[in-house]
């Protein structure tokens, strides 16, 4: 052993190689296309493994699912998101899969004051908050540094202006 060398050197963490490819596939248009049967795949495999494993989580980004009143019904609604890990909050972006119209899903999150966040097995309840003006447009480099699908997403919709919004716990 090298004089430099330490005996309590820590082990190789393992990459995910499927980053790299979930990262792709978020580029490609025609994924888009898959956008029922991905949705429908993710809510089942949450469902089967009580939220503890998902598509996005197998390839190695970060997703959440979040609760809010529906604004015209008010029955509690909830969406597996893509998150963004920021500070000790998250951040989520309404894509909608690069439709021209905002998803459902942001309209109510824009209602909300607060919702019911879960990761993995841990439910907490935050404060929601749409950005906007150049709290957003910072936020938007940070998320398609994080998700570079976004500017696919972003050219499909037609230029919508994704609505991005920032959970942070309560």
């Amino acid at each position: 052993m090298n004089a430099g060398s330490s005996s309590a050197a820590q082990p190789q963490r393992r990459r995910n190689p499927l980053v790299a490819l979930a990262r792709w596939l978020g580029t490609q248009e025609w994924v888009m296309r898959l956008a029922p049967v991905i949705i429908w795949l993710e809510s089942h495999l949450r469902a089967w493994t009580g939220n503890r494993v998902s598509l996005i989580g197998i390839g190695g980004l970060q997703s959440l699912q979040v609760t809010v009143p529906g604004r015209k019904s008010g029955t509690p609604r909830t969406t597996a998101l893509l998150c963004i890990p920021h500070g000790d909050g998250h951040i989520v972006t309404g894509s909608n899969w690069g439709r021209p119209e905002h998803p459902t899903w942001s309209a109510n999150l824009r209602d909300a004051r607060e919702a019911l966040v879960k990761i993995g097995p841990h439910e907490s309840r935050t404060s929601v908050r749409m950005a906007t003006g150049e709290e957003r447009e910072q936020l938007w480099k940070l998320v398609t540094e994080y998700w570079p699908g976004y500017l696919m997403e972003h050219e499909r919709s037609g230029g919508r202006e994704f609505r991005i919004f920032l959970l942070q716990p309560l």
